[in-house]
């Protein structure tokens, strides 16, 4: 049972570690509209990740990350992300786009 609580400690660091190094890459918060990259993937508002649990999810891993962030953020865990978001100098201006 502890090597297994190790191994998903394991897989959630490299999760939560991806997704803060990934940037939207398309659509509405993509790098055209929000330059240079786009929208961290944690600062990604909910009803937009619901919009993706409705129509489909990306396939490969933007998938995976973007199905693992909407249920952080729908289970109410969005200030797991607050470290991240310091570490860019604060959450990320969604206003205007």
């Amino acid at each position: 049972m502890k090597r297994l609580e190790e191994n998903l400690r394991d897989w959630l660091a490299v999760d939560l570690d991806d997704i803060a190094g990934t940037f939207m890459p398309f659509g509405k918060y993509g790098p055209k509209k929000c330059p240079p990259h786009g929208v961290p993937l944690f600062d990604l508002p909910l009803e937009y990740l619901c919009w993706f649990q409705k129509k489909g999810w990306p396939q490969g891993r933007l998938g995976e990350l973007l199905r693992i962030v909407h249920q952080l953020k729908a289970d109410g865990c969005d200030e797991i992300f607050d470290r991240f978001r310091r570490a860019r100098g604060g959450r990320t201006n969604l206003f205007g786009l």
